[in-house]
């Protein structure tokens, strides 16, 4: 059994926030793979479901970006999983707009939902980084990550969400590279 969590801050004000693009990433997972029904559970939004072979839990926290490891640990104690069954999927500032990533471990390059987690679970979990692009300077970056997605961007977004979908059997099986491949390959359609 795995766990994908999807930072995000809940409520609909912040739905479209370039912050909340895990969120997005699960809900079009959900959809594409038939998940069964939302459950509030763990601090959050649960869901159950298969991707390809694997048993996979969609978990989207309820505890806002700053406090996504509550929610995060008592799952993870609740069904005894250890760093390498959990996969977060978020917002990256150092990818460029719709570029997406899988690293395993590492730092938190200032993302408040990362550092909690680890702060709760330490540093050793798959992440895939879901690009947001830089607004170009450190004092722009507030507004930049808490600020909707443009309309002209869109399109993009939503091919982005459905290629990381599409290819999320191959992240279920652990062959990171292919499924970052497969997406990279899908964004140039």
């Amino acid at each position: 059994m795995q766990l994908w969590v999807g930072l995000g801050n809940p409520g609909p004000q912040y739905a479209m926030h370039r912050h909340n693009v895990g969120f997005m990433a699960l809900d079009v997972m959900a959809d594409m793979h038939g998940f069964g029904p939302v459950q509030k559970k763990f601090q959050g939004w649960l869901q159950e479901g298969r991707i390809g072979r694997e048993k996979v839990l969609l978990l989207k926290p309820a505890t806002f970006m700053n406090e996504s490891g509550r929610a995060v640990g008592e799952a993870m104690r609740f069904y005894k999983l250890g760093p390498d069954a959990l996969t977060v999927f978020h917002d990256e500032l150092d990818l460029a707009p719709f570029k997406v990533k899988v690293k395993r471990g590492g730092g938190t390059a200032g993302h408040n939902g990362l550092r909690s987690i680890d702060q709760h679970l330490g540093p050793d979990f798959r992440r895939v980084r879901l690009g947001i692009g830089h607004p170009g300077h450190k004092d722009r970056v507030h507004g930049h990550v808490l600020g909707n997605f443009a309309k002209a961007e869109l399109d993009r977004l939503t091919d982005m969400l459905a290629a990381v979908s599409a290819e999320a059997p191959w992240l279920a099986e652990g062959d990171d590279a292919r499924f970052m491949s497969d997406v990279a390959l899908r964004m140039q359609d």
